[in-house]
């Protein structure tokens, strides 16, 4: 159990016996690692608290901490949640890379659609195929992917592969920094927040993220071009958990674990990749109108081209999980029938 979480109890007491104790009052705290006024804070986590605490009827309270304000660093987030340090969070489990492989197959290049709502949907339904047993230490309240992964660079735009050789690139996960790689790229895998530091001390010259983030990054600033791929599917993506402390949780009384689990699930994965959605299009619209920065988008044979160089990143995926004793062929499979079933 949390030592973060607070329980109050209104005990009444008449005469010499106790009377009967009322309804339990808890309050929550979860925690990330980004800018509160990003996307998915503004979209998903505070209306998603907002409804926890009108259906509880004020029994639950949720404080949302962005930054990673109670303590820890974003890639010890599913740590922190699963020890009690926190009663929950947003959890990327590729910051830990090689600890939760199965997931990365959600990971894979060109693995989803442009519409973070519809790949939450196969996210979700991937999840609870294959990955409840690996979060097994937490109490997972919703399982979704971010929108279309664009490339943010200092200079010019990426406009054929030759473009990549050389050029020092920040990935999010471990399939990411394989595709960079395949690209010619040196790919420096790194967490969202150090992402900023790096552009402006001059560590990296860009990196892939999805447009949402990119004002509250301020690569507006710090970055001159941002290149999508053509086509409906995202040139990468990564793979969230919304979780919480299973201890936490347990303890609930029924009730109020009703009101945490009609907020979970497919409608809780699909709510969080709307956020990513919306945040994708303000954002893109308020880069494309108020900065000279190139927006720019390949052209159908260059992404081709990206593609033939994804599909070998995920063909030694593969062999790689097979070695591991996973069976890695299943589990693309699997990944590509849950997408195509957005």
């Amino acid at each position: 159990m949390s030592i973060l979480r607070t329980l109050t109890v209104a005990l009444a007491l008449s005469g010499p016996a106790m009377a009967p104790v009322a309804a339990q009052e808890v309050t929550l705290r979860f925690q990330h690692f980004v800018n509160p006024n990003s996307a998915n804070p503004t979209y998903f986590m505070q209306p998603w608290a907002d409804a926890i605490e009108e259906q509880s009827g004020g029994r639950i309270k949720v404080e949302l901490y962005p930054f990673m304000q109670l303590g820890g660093a974003a890639p010890n987030q599913y740590d922190l949640i699963a020890d009690g340090a926190v009663d929950g969070g947003w959890v990327i489990p590729g910051y830990q890379p090689g600890r939760f492989p199965k997931a990365e197959a959600l990971e894979l290049p060109f693995m989803t659609s442009k519409s973070a709502e519809a790949s939450s949907r196969g996210a979700w339904a991937f999840t609870q195929q294959h990955l409840l047993d690996d979060f097994a230490e937490v109490h997972v309240i919703a399982a979704h992917l971010h929108g279309r992964g664009i490339i943010h660079k200092k200079g010019a735009p990426i406009a054929v592969v030759e473009d990549f050789a050389g050029l020092t690139l920040r990935g999010p996960s471990r399939p990411a920094t394989l595709l960079l790689d395949k690209l010619g790229a040196n790919p420096v895998g790194m967490p969202v927040p150090a992402f900023p530091e790096a552009l402006s001390k001059g560590v990296i010259e860009g990196g892939v993220i999805p447009w949402e983030q990119a004002p509250s990054l301020k690569l507006d600033e710090l970055t001159d071009s941002h290149t999508d791929v053509a086509g409906d599917r995202s040139l990468y993506n990564l793979y969230f958990l919304w979780a919480m402390n299973r201890g936490v949780y347990d303890g609930l009384p029924e009730d109020l674990k009703a009101v945490i689990d009609a907020n979970s699930g497919l409608m809780a994965s699909e709510w969080a990749g709307r956020a990513h959605d919306r945040g994708d299009a303000e954002a893109e619209a308020t880069i494309g109108a108020e900065t000279d920065n190139a927006t720019t988008e390949l052209s159908p044979e260059v992404t081709a081209q990206i593609e033939a160089l994804g599909a070998e990143v995920t063909a030694e995926w593969i062999e790689e999980m097979t070695a591991r004793g996973l069976n890695g062929s299943d589990l693309v499979a699997d990944a590509q029938a849950a997408m195509s079933a957005e």
